[in-house]
């Protein structure tokens, strides 16, 4: 998986000494060409990258199934649609919540994927992350680590606070994969830090 990583501090460095405002305005043009090629590099089939916006965030999806429908590939139950990316502006604010659609995805989580498994958001609830319109933004995530149970949790968790703590925060989730699937073997959380800095961790989500 090493391959596909981001080399963070390079991004920043080419970007030179701006302004917090003008750091995320280049982050934001800039980090989602460097995402699609990671996720090329890691992916052998056709891909079909689109955006999609909504509220504060981006996601990036690999829209394979329109390809499929469109007879550009064959059909094949061994790869499917996907996240690419999904960044944005932190925006903890109440909100209606969306469990009822969460619950309706793919059915009841304990009976398809097991006890160790959650539905989980690659952008949280708690800073502006939905799932009402954008399903592209739920996953088959670890539940120790969605419920901060486990070490990675906790820091996982330790992350999202600091994007609730301070509002309109740039932060990013990326997942990785080791197939055709959607549930990603690993996922990667990054934020702008106060001194602009990056922050970025990966976290482990297979069985």
């Amino acid at each position: 998986m090493e391959s596909y990583s981001i080399d963070y501090e390079a991004v920043l460095a080419s970007a030179g000494r701006v302004e917090t405002e003008d750091l995320i305005t280049y982050l934001n043009d800039e980090l989602p060409w460097q995402w699609r090629d990671a996720y090329e590099r890691m992916t052998v089939r056709q891909i079909e990258v689109c955006r999609v916006l909504s509220e504060s965030f981006v996601y990036l999806f690999d829209d394979y199934s329109t390809l499929e429908a469109r007879g550009i590939v064959p059909q094949d139950p061994s790869q499917e649609s996907r996240l690419v990316a999904a960044y944005g502006r932190s925006n903890p604010r109440p909100r209606k919540r969306d469990d009822s659609r969460l619950r309706g995805w793919v059915g009841r989580t304990e009976a398809i994927f097991g006890r160790e498994w959650d539905k989980g958001h690659y952008i949280g609830h708690s800073i502006g992350g939905a799932v009402d319109g954008i399903e592209a933004n739920v996953f088959v995530q670890r539940r120790d680590l969605n419920r901060g149970w486990s070490v990675q949790g906790k820091r996982f968790r330790l992350m999202e606070d600091h994007c609730c703590r301070h509002p309109s925060s740039f932060c990013f989730s990326r997942p990785i994969y080791d197939d055709g699937m959607s549930r990603p073997a690993a996922i990667e959380f990054g934020l702008l830090n106060l001194d602009n800095t990056i922050w970025a961790e990966r976290f482990d989500n297979r069985s």
